[in-house]
This record gives C-alpha cells, structure tokens and sequence, in this order.
C-alpha cells in the first residue's frame, strides 16, 4: 500500500491559516466608490473560507460633499465603522467571493453657505454594498493544498467582480449631506495579479461606476454620468499573512445634473496610499491604510487613516 500524504502539523496549520488572510484582508476599501484603494482584491482563497471584518476610518478635509452644493470652504470630519464578512466558494470551477458590507458613518462638516457660516452634525447607516468577484484565469476553485502551492508558485491571474450599492443609508431629502446616496451605483471591475518574483506582486485594475438617479434630491432631480477608475497596487510579501503595498489611483467622469442643468463637474482626480497587515494567532489580522489625494479638478479631498480587525473562522 502506498503511504497517503502526512497530515499537517499543528504549526503547518496556523502558517496555512495566516496565508489565507494574505488573501482575504482586503474586504474593506481604504475610500469609497471611486476613490476606492483596495489591495489584494483578487488573490485568491481556498474554498469555504469565511471572514468577518470590524473596521473603522476617520477622514478629514473636503469630504463627503459634490460639487453640486452651494456651500465652499468646506472642512469635514468623519468617523465610518464597517462591519463585513466573506465567504469563498467555487462557481463553475473557479474561485469566487462574495462580500458584504454595512457602514455606519458620524462626523460634522462645517462651510460656508451663501456667505454664512453653516454647520452640519450627523449620523447614520451608510449604503449597504454587495461584492461578487470571480477569478477567470489563474485561480480555479482549489482546496488548503491547492492553495499552498499557488502561494509557493504564484503566477498570474485575471479575474472580474461586480459591486451594487442599494439605497438603504440614511437619507432626509431636506438635508445637504447625508449618509445615504438614495440611488443605486455599481461598479463593473476587471483586475489581475502579475507576480513580479516570489516575493513581489504587480495588481491593476479597472473598472466602470454606473449611477441611478436621485429624484428626492434637495436641488431638483440628479443625474451623473458613469465614472471610469483604474488602480494600481505594488505589494510586497514578507511571511505568510504579512504584507505591504503602496498604491494609486486615478478616475474621470461623473459630471451631474441637477434639475435639468448639466454642471462644469467633470472629474479628473487622483489618490495614493499605502497599507500594511499583520496576523496574529493564526485567525486574527489587524490592518492599517492611508491615502490622501494627490489632484482633485472636482470632487472630495481629503485625507483617510483607517484600521480593521478581522477573523478567519
């Protein structure tokens, strides 16, 4: 009889565990919609693996505000928990995730409004948002063996994902700024990973937001044009689960119009940041990004630090 594969130690088992979240720490993006800075977001995971995510960001400047209201000199602060979770599961043969995410968000922006000093506290859920993300090439469905191998011998991937954020934040159409968008977006995205060496990893991505319309807007009815946005990641592994990347942005389009009255809104803006994650115990990782914009022509500039905790179970 020939003898079957030993079975991995206790030790070989927590290095298998923290290399999986070299794969899945990545459930929360560093800025929303386009701004996004997500790392990793298509290194795969074995079958069955389940994360939850507890995160928290604080932004400051010119945040969470369009170029559409009548208020300048705009100075924000704000506060976003996030709760999320993922699984990854097989979908014709390849690897698929699908995560969730619910942000709450709490701050105060202050401006001017027709030349007088305004102030603006508020709270509430943000958008829920839904991610499917499918490797195409590279990645099929694999077990912690198949996994293990890829990690050793990485070589590239191409996948695809599609984000839908419902209008469930909260929203007063009497208000300026809210939590909630009252529209639905999505985000058709295509990514890969070029492995540079053993050690070094090229990611870019692109995609396309597309926009419903704000009926209840405070102005009159809005629309906006889709948003192109493209991404770039340089990430360094240092052990299993242990990693760094430095990465850029850049996105145009978006122009609005509000009641019938298209704006001089069009966006050309880009961001860089970095990030880095550490795991600990086996189950656990903590995480830490930062971005701040670099051009901004229209829309939100600002800075955002950000720190999660997230388990493997």
């Amino acid at each position: 009889m020939t003898a079957g594969p030993p079975w991995p130690t206790h030790d070989q088992q927590v290095v298998t565990r923290i290399a999986i979240f070299s794969a899945v720490v990545c459930l929360w993006s560093v800025v929303s919609l386009a701004q996004e800075l997500s790392p990793r977001a298509y290194w795969p995971a074995p079958t069955g693996t389940r994360v939850a995510i507890f995160g928290y960001s604080y932004s400051t400047g010119d945040v969470l505000m369009d170029p559409s209201l009548p208020i300048y000199g705009v100075d924000s602060k704000i506060n976003t928990g996030v709760l999320g979770y993922l699984q990854t599961f097989s979908l014709w043969g390849r690897t698929t995730n699908i995560v969730f995410e619910l942000p709450y968000s709490w701050g105060t922006t202050t401006g001017l409004l027709s030349d007088d000093e305004a102030r603006r506290d508020y709270s509430g859920f943000n958008d829920f948002a839904i991610t499917l993300a499918v490797n195409l090439l590279g990645a099929p469905a694999m077990d912690v063996s198949g996994f293990q191998a890829l990690r050793s011998n990485p070589h590239p991937i191409l996948g695809v994902s599609l984000k839908v954020q419902a209008p469930t934040g909260h929203y007063n159409p009497n208000r300026l700024i809210n939590t909630g968008a009252n529209r639905w977006s999505v985000k058709a995205e295509m990514g890969t990973v070029i492995p540079l060496n053993s050690k070094w990893l090229l990611e870019l991505e692109a995609g396309v937001w597309f926009f419903g319309d704000d009926p209840e807007y405070i102005q009159g009815r809005r629309e906006q044009e889709g948003i192109i946005a493209a991404e770039i990641h340089l990430v360094r592994r240092f052990k299993p689960g242990f990693w760094a990347s430095l990465e850029a942005n850049y996105y145009t389009g978006g122009r609005q119009t509000i009641a019938g009255d298209k704006l001089v809104d069009l966006q050309r803006n880009s961001r860089f940041g970095g990030t880095v994650v550490v795991p600990f115990k086996g189950r656990h990782a903590v995480k830490f990004g930062y971005s701040a914009g670099v051009t901004t022509d229209f829309g939100t500039d600002f800075d955002q630090f950000l720190a999660s905790y997230q388990v493997l179970f």
